[in-house]
C-alpha cells in the first residue's frame, strides 16, 4: 500500500490512556504498539486509494499495449480487492489497549494480501521481448515499495509482509528472462529490496526507542507530580501544625510574660527580683524568637505593605548606632556608622529592619574588628553596605546563607547566633521593597553586604524613621490618658484574662475580663455601661466555637453602637488569617505582648478624652 510519511501520533490518544507510573514492561510495549497502529492507519485510505489507483493504471496501460482479456479481468479483481479492503473495518482510538496487538497483526497480513496480489503483476507482464513494458513494472513495483515504506516503518511485519513478495515477484520475473539486462535488473533490485528493509529495520528501532524515551519521560513526569502533590500536601500540614503549635505556644506564652512583668514590679525591692529579671529576660528571647518566625508569616501572607517615601539615612544610622552600640561594646568590637548627608526612596520602619537585621548578623559572626555602616552616591542610586571582619562565607554558601534557619558555621545550633531567619527577611524585605541586595565574601576574609536604592531629595525635617523598632519601658508619660479608660477584654484563656487583669489593674485601668460574645452582651447590656462606657475593646483572634475576635468585636460595635476602637491580640501566624486581619484595618498585637508594647499600644489606640 502506497502513502505518506508516519503521521504522529494523535494527541486524544495519549489523554485516553494517560501514563499509569507504575505500568511495567508489558503495559509500555503494548502503548509504544498503540502508537505504531495508530500511525500506520492514519494514512489508511489515501493508502488504498493510491495503490489500487496504481495497480489500475498498470493494468488500463497493459491493455493498451496487449489488448488481453485476462488482463480486464486481472484489472477487475484488483479493484475489487480494493473495494473490500476501503470497507473493511479498521482500527480506531477507541480500540482498547488490550487488543493493540491484535489490530497490528490483522493489518500486517492485510498489507502482506495486498502486496500478494500486486505480486501477480510481474509475473504475467514481464517479457524478454518487450523491454518498455519490463521498465514500467520494474518502476511501478520499486516506487510503490518507497513510498508505503514510510508508512510501514513503525509496523516491522508489516513492512517485511508489503515489500517482500512484491519485490521477490520482481527479481524471480527479471532473473527468469536469462539475458544480461534482466538479470542486471534483478541484481539491481534484490540490492534495492536489502537496502530498504536495512533502512526499515534502522527507522523502526529509531521510532520505537524514541515513544520507549517519551513514555518513560511522561512516567516520571507523573511520578515527580505525584511526589509534588505529596510534598505540597507535607508542606502544607507542616505549615498548619507550625501554626497551631505557634498559636498554642504563644498564648501561655503570653500569660508567663504578662505575669512576669507583675512578679518583677512586685520584686523589684525583694532579694529575689534578680530572679524575677532573669526570667523575664529569658521569657522575652523566647517570645523575639517567635516574632522572628511570625515576621516571615507576615513577609510570605502578603500583610505588609510598604509606604515609601524619602528617607534620611543619617537619620536611620543614628538609630542603628543607638540600638547597636551596646552590643558591640560588650562582644569588643568597633561599630562604625557614618554619616553621608544623603537621601533615598524607601519605607523607612522596613529599611530600618532590613539594615538592623544585617548589622546583628553581622556582629553575631564577628570575633575581633568591627563592623561598618556606610553609604554612598552612585549616580541616581545610592549604595547602603554593611561590612564585618568576621569568618567570611565561601563562594557556594552565598546563595544558602538567605535560605531560613541555613547559619554558617553554627552546626550545633548555638542560640546565641539567633535563628538563622535573619538573612532570610532581609532577602524578603529586599524583593518587597526592589531593593537590591548583594553579598561579596570570602572565608575567613569578612563580608559585605551591598543595598541598592533609588537616590531622594532631601527634605527639610530630619526625622528618626525608625523609632518604632526601638524598644523603650513604658512611662506614665505615655499612658496617662488611658488610666481612667475602662477596657472591654474578651479571651476564652481564663489564664489570659487573668494576667491582663492583672496588669490593667497595676496600671490602674479598670477591665471587664469575658470569655466569649455572650457573655460580653451581658456586660454591654448593664446600666453603668451607659455612666462610664467602655473607651476600648480588646478581642483574642481566635476564641472558642470557631469564632474570631474580629467578627465579634464589629457585631457588638454595631449592635451597641460603640464608639469604642477595636484591637486584636492574637497568636496566629497562619498567612490567610494574617491577611483577613490585615484586610479589616484593625490595630493588632501579636502574642507574647510584654507589659511595656502592651501600654503603648494602649497610648496610641485609646482615644484621649477616656
Amino acid at each position: 500500500m502506497n502513502a505518506t510519511a508516519p503521521k504522529p501520533a494523535l494527541e486524544s490518544d495519549a489523554s485516553q490512556h494517560p501514563t499509569d507510573p507504575s505500568a511495567g514492561p508489558d503495559d509500555l510495549s503494548l502503548r509504544v504498539l498503540r502508537e505504531h497502529v495508530s500511525s500506520v492507519y492514519a494514512a489508511y485510505n489515501a493508502s488504498v486509494f493510491v495503490h489500487f489507483g496504481l495497480g489500475a493504471a498498470l493494468g488500463a496501460a497493459m491493455y493498451v499495449h496487449q489488448p488481453r482479456l485476462w488482463i480486464l479481468a486481472w484489472m477487475a479483481a484488483h479493484l475489487s480487492f480494493g473495494l473490500v479492503l476501503f470497507f473493511m473495518p479498521r482500527w480506531h482510538e477507541g480500540v482498547p489497549l488490550v487488543d493493540t496487538t491484535r489490530w497490528a497483526r490483522r493489518h500486517s497480513r492485510t498489507v502482506t494480501a495486498v502486496s500478494m496480489a500486486t505480486a501477480t503483476a510481474p509475473l504475467l507482464f514481464i517479457s524478454a521481448g518487450d523491454l518498455p513494458v519490463t521498465s514500467v513494472v520494474t518502476v511501478v513495483i520499486i516506487g510503490s515499495c518507497a513510498r508505503a515504506m514510510q508508512l510501514l516503518w513503525p509496523l516491522k511485519p508489516a513492512l517485511y509482509g508489503y515489500t517482500l513478495p512484491m519485490m521477490l515477484s520482481l527479481i524471480a520475473a527479471l532473473a527468469w528472462q536469462g539475458d544480461a539486462l534482466h538479470f542486471f535488473l534483478a541484481v539491481f533490485s534484490l540490492g534495492y529490496l536489502l537496502f530498504t528493509l536495512r533502512v526499515g529495520d534502522q527507522q523502526h528501532k529509531l521510532l520505537t526507542d524514541s515513544l520507549v524515551l517519551r513514555f518513560e519521560n511522561e512516567a516520571l513526569a507523573a511520578q515527580l507530580g505525584k511526589q509534588i502533590a505529596v510534598a505540597e500536601r507535607a508542606s502544607a500540614e507542616k505549615t498548619r501544625f507550625l501554626a497551631t503549635a505557634s498559636h498554642d505556644l504563644r498564648q501561655p506564652l503570653h500569660a508567663i510574660a504578662l505575669f512576669g512583668a507583675a512578679l518583677e514590679n512586685e520584686l523589684r525591692e525583694h532579694h529575689g527580683g534578680r530572679n524575677a529579671q532573669r526570667l523575664m529576660r529569658a521569657v522575652n528571647a523566647l517570645g523575639n524568637s517567635l516574632d522572628t518566625m511570625l515576621d516571615v508569616s507576615r513577609l510570605d501572607a502578603g500583610v505588609v505593605m510598604p509606604v515609601v517615601g524619602p528617607v534620611s539615612l543619617d537619620a536611620l544610622f543614628r538609630s542603628l548606632n543607638h540600638m547597636f552600640a551596646a552590643q558591640a561594646e560588650q562582644r569588643q568590637l568597633q561599630l562604625r556608622v557614618r554619616a553621608s548627608g544623603l537621601w533615598v526612596r524607601s519605607d523607612p520602619q522596613l529599611l530600618y529592619r532590613m539594615l538592623s537585621n544585617l548589622v546583628d548578623n553581622a556582629l553575631k559572626y564577628t570575633a575581633r574588628g568591627g563592623v561598618a555602616v556606610r553609604a554612598r552616591a552612585r549616580g541616581d542610586m545610592v549604595w547602603i553596605e554593611v561590612l564585618d571582619t568576621g569568618i567570611g562565607i565561601a563562594p557556594e554558601q552565598h546563595e544558602r546563607v538567605f535560605e531560613e534557619y541555613y547559619q554558617v558555621q553554627n552546626p550545633g545550633r548555638d542560640r546565641a547566633q539567633g535563628l538563622g531567619i535573619g538573612l532570610s527577611i532581609v532577602q524578603r524585605l529586599s524583593r518587597l521593597l526592589q531593593h537590591p541586595v548583594q553579598v561579596k565574601s570570602r572565608l575567613g576574609g569578612g563580608s559585605r553586604f551591598r543595598i541598592q536604592l533609588p537616590a531622594a531629595a532631601p527634605l527639610v525635617a530630619d526625622v528618626e524613621p525608625a523609632a518604632a523598632f526601638r524598644s523603650t519601658a513604658a512611662s506614665p508619660e505615655a499612658v496617662i490618658h488611658a488610666t481612667r479608660a475602662r477596657i472591654l477584654l474578651i479571651d476564652d484563656e481564663a489564664e489570659i484574662r487573668e494576667a491582663m487583669t492583672g496588669l490593667f489593674h497595676a496600671h490602674d485601668l479598670a477591665v471587664d475580663a469575658v470569655a466569649d460574645e455572650t457573655e460580653a452582651v451581658e456586660v454591654l447590656g448593664r446600666p453603668d455601661v451607659q455612666e462610664r462606657p467602655f473607651a476600648l475593646l480588646m478581642c483574642d483572634y481566635r476564641l472558642s466555637n470557631g469564632d474570631n475576635g474580629l467578627d465579634v468585636g464589629l457585631r457588638l460595635q454595631r449592635r451597641f453602637g460603640l464608639q469604642a476602637p477595636l484591637m486584636l491580640v492574637t497568636g496566629e501566624t497562619s498567612p490567610e488569617r494574617l491577611q483577613h486581619v490585615r484586610a479589616s484595618g484593625v490595630p493588632v498585637l501579636f502574642k507574647p505582648v510584654n507589659a511595656a508594647a502592651l501600654l503603648h499600644a494602649l497610648a496610641d489606640v485609646v482615644p484621649k478624652a477616656a
